[in-house]
């Protein structure tokens, strides 16, 4: 699948290894992520990307969530030009959270995502 010229997953194709981007803003994020997932706000992204390739591994899929689609499209798209393997998640936050899939506020509590 793709959103425009961006690799797109659906949710239900994602391992529970899979390694996530979050690319949602701060609060956002707080209401409620997915378990492991990496945090990196768009808004900051170029000046953090280092963060990215310090903690993803080496030569895996990067799989780019935001709340429906769009940022993580842009974001996955940067990181494809980066030479990265980067594959943006369609429906973002909310498909992964209407699929049953775990969402935490990180406090040990069922998050929400908005």
């Amino acid at each position: 699948m793709q959103f425009g010229s961006v690799p797109t997953v659906d949710v239900d194709a994602l391992s529970a290894e899979a390694f996530l981007l979050d690319v949602r803003e701060d609060d956002e994020w707080q209401a409620g992520h997915a378990e492991g997932a990496l945090h990196i706000p768009m808004s900051e992204f170029v000046a953090r990307y280092g963060e990215l390739t310090e903690k993803a591994p080496e030569g895996d899929k990067i799989y780019v969530l935001c709340r429906v689609g769009g940022r993580s499209a842009q974001v996955a798209q940067y990181l494809i030009q980066q030479g990265v393997d980067a594959v943006n998640v369609a429906g973002g936050m909310q498909a992964w959270e209407a699929a049953g899939r775990p969402v935490s506020d990180g406090k040990g509590g069922a998050g929400t995502v908005i």
